[in-house]
């Protein structure tokens, strides 16, 4: 970085009292909580994270100097906020693969358009040749198989697992036929969210994992370990897990 663009002493100074008023207002917030999940504390404990980090990059570039403190990343749920008894669920699922092998994915797919040569490609072509594109397979396997049979046997299919999360999120009553179809997604709200289920590759070995390396959160608040995910990722889960 050249000096034009180093901080002066003045901005160091300024963003190490900024520092100092977000320790005094996180202690407020903590010392008046009104409950283990008070939102005020949650504010002041963000505001505290971004001050010191702020603070910590400008003493590095004036000074070469860092602070003793980690600054958490922000990777958890947000404090539940939906209902204590919930009367409807929503169950959300995303999961990633890698075609890994598209002859297989192909030969997979031409194998079951040869027993139903009427089989949907997925993509609103009817029985356009799925062997002869991995877009036209993909349309031909997913709408053969259900989602939970794709994930159990994805090796034959030429793909491979990526991360995977699935989140049950609390409604105030189960939604009407064909009511969400069209935006099933606009009402994953986080903080709705009752328990949540992660499996990734990124997880050491010292994380809360079963055998099967899947992080379980029973709650919104136990979820300082797992991805973050927005709601525009997520997709219906078809069947029950």
């Amino acid at each position: 970085m050249s000096d034009a663009a180093q901080p002066s002493a003045a901005e160091v100074r300024a963003a190490a009292e900024a520092v100092k008023a977000a320790l005094d207002r996180h202690l407020e917030a903590v010392e008046r909580r009104s409950g283990e999940d008070d939102p005020a504390v949650y504010t002041a404990f963000n505001e505290l994270a971004a001050a010191a980090e702020k603070y910590d990059e400008l003493l590095y570039v004036a000074h070469d100097e860092v602070t003793p403190f980690e600054i958490p990343s922000d990777d958890s749920l947000p404090a539940y906020t939906g209902p204590e008894e919930p009367n409807a669920l929503s169950v959300l699922i995303r999961r990633d693969y890698a075609v890994v092998e598209p002859q297989r994915l192909l030969s997979q797919a031409q194998r079951v358009a040869d027993l139903d040569p009427d089989a949907d490609t997925g993509n609103g072509t009817q029985g356009s040749g799925p062997g002869s594109s991995v877009h036209a397979a993909l349309g031909v396997l997913f709408g053969e198989y259900e989602p939970d049979e794709i994930a159990s046997r994805h090796k034959e299919f030429g793909l491979e697992e990526g991360d995977s999360t699935l989140w049950v999120m609390a409604t105030d009553e189960p939604a009407e036929p064909g009511e969400w179809l069209n935006a099933p997604f606009e009402q994953a709200d986080p903080q709705r969210v009752v328990c949540r289920f992660d499996v990734s590759a990124v997880f050491d070995d010292d994380s809360d994992e079963d055998d099967d390396g899947v992080v379980v959160i029973e709650s919104a608040d136990d979820a300082d370990d797992v991805l973050d995910i927005g709601e525009d990722d997520l997709e219906p889960l078809d069947k029950d897990r």
